[in-house]
């Protein structure tokens, strides 16, 4: 999975309301893992259910849509050239929701962008020796404006070409998750998937959920520090960062963030973008594409693109970290916690 800055969800200890007249509601919370990483999520339930078995049996049927890391997935036999596959619902909804973002951001989210993290070392195979050829070799599979789906088929222009939604899958299974609460009367919840979150309604004595920003730090322990704190109701924040997967050749620093145009890791100053919209997929896959894009162009798209709300933190000339963020983040932000 690609790498996400750590969110950590911040559940502050209150008495439940004494009122026997009211509903009493039972805080339920429960941990696992998916897609390669773990799951957190508190909600609250007047009937005290354990979702967990049908939360497990969700998550696990999506990666068998979307997961690359499963290999009869459908994704996996889309990449093989597997002719009798069809799309289903999962693959159809992350591929219009990717569709979306790539034109919205003119080709920084590309969820083709595969080959291109492998040959680097951030994919799924060894790092090979990248030079401009190698990269001009492997531009021409990159590209979302080459494939599209017919009926519940997908064709390429290029048999190449593979699909990878790690940048977007994480947080479409968040939304997926809450749509399973929600369709079980539960309606207070807070849902981590890999540090994608959703926060829906509140706690049970009218108080917002609070989940933490980490601080970029290189080679730091995850949770070793908070940079700020957010109040999220029923919206959703997903974060990327690119100061933990880098490596070093003869001095030079090569992210984990490609840019899908040049084929090159991006050389950009921007440490860590956090993006708060109504679902979680759609604030995982801008995140990304604000990790392409780099502080300037960000800034600029936001500043025309009102539905989105974003937390930026980048570096100054001296080395010192800076924030910014639009006007609406501001009302749910605390930075002097």
């Amino acid at each position: 999975m690609r790498f996400r800055t750590i969110v950590f969800a911040l559940l502050p200890v209150f008495v439940l309301s004494c009122n026997t007249s009211a509903p009493r509601f039972h805080k339920v919370k429960i941990t696992g893992e998916a897609q390669g990483t773990y799951y957190a999520i508190t909600y609250f339930d007047t009937k005290n259910r354990n979702i967990q078995p049908e939360i497990d049996s969700l998550l696990s049927a999506f990666d068998r849509s979307v997961s690359i890391w499963v290999p009869g997935s459908i994704i996996s036999r889309i990449n093989k050239n597997d002719s009798t596959v069809v799309v289903d619902e999962w693959f159809k909804g992350n591929y219009e929701l990717s569709k979306e973002v790539f034109e919205k951001t003119g080709g920084a989210f590309d969820p083709t962008v595969g080959p291109l993290v492998n040959a680097w070392g951030f994919g799924f195979t060894d790092r090979l020796k990248v030079d401009s050829a190698l990269v001009d070799s492997l531009l021409p599979l990159v590209g979302f404006d080459k494939v599209r789906i017919k009926g519940n088929k997908v064709i390429k222009d290029d048999n190449r070409i593979q699909f990878d939604f790690n940048a977007i899958a994480q947080g479409y299974s968040v939304d997926l998750t809450g749509k399973l609460l929600e369709s079980e009367g539960i309606d207070n919840f807070l849902i981590d998937i890999g540090g994608e979150v959703l926060g829906h309604g509140s706690k049970p004595d009218g108080s917002e959920w609070k989940v933490g920003i980490e601080k970029p730090k290189d080679n730091a322990s995850y949770g070793e520090g908070l940079k700020a704190i957010v109040k999220l109701k029923d919206k959703a924040l997903a974060t990327s960062g690119s100061y933990r997967k880098f490596y070093e050749v003869d001095g030079v620093r090569y992210s984990h963030t490609i840019d899908p145009k040049t084929g090159f890791p991006v050389q950009h100053s921007l440490l860590s973008v956090s993006v708060l919209a109504d679902d979680c997929g759609t604030a995982d896959a801008y995140a990304t594409a604000f990790m392409v894009m780099g502080v300037d162009k960000t800034k600029e798209f936001l500043k025309e693109n009102s539905f989105l709300e974003a937390y930026l933190i980048f570096p100054d000339k001296a080395g010192n970290l800076k924030t910014w963020h639009t006007k609406g983040f501001a009302h749910i932000l605390d930075e002097e916690y």
